[in-house]
């Protein structure tokens, strides 16, 4: 599916999927397939660089999560890395255009 590169996420992305799995109550091989899909991505911690550009504000209204991840984002392009978003999300999609950062086409 995807052609190449690292798939990197923010670090929030774990824990919104484990809250989801958890939700759902999910059974041993469902747990076995999250652990192993969550070990092919490299993940941004939420550190204080990548928080404090969370604070500061964005070209359209976001969703605080959605911000969280739209600083990873940002970051990561500020450092060198060639970037695109993955989402089905309409709004996460939104902020990240009105970013300029390019979205991942399926």
């Amino acid at each position: 599916m995807w052609e190449e590169g690292t798939l990197s996420s923010s670090r929030l992305l774990e824990y919104e999927i484990w809250t989801q799995v958890h939700k759902r109550r999910g059974s041993e091989l469902d747990l076995n397939s999250v652990r192993e899909l969550l070990g092919q991505l490299a993940f941004v911690d939420l550190t204080p660089p990548v928080l404090a550009r969370a604070l500061r504000p964005f070209p359209i209204p976001i969703r605080t999560l959605d911000a969280l991840h739209l600083a990873t984002m940002d970051y990561q392009r500020s450092h060198g890395h060639e970037i695109a978003l993955a989402s089905y999300d309409e709004r996460l999609n939104a902020g990240a255009a009105a970013l300029g950062i390019p979205l991942y086409r399926f």
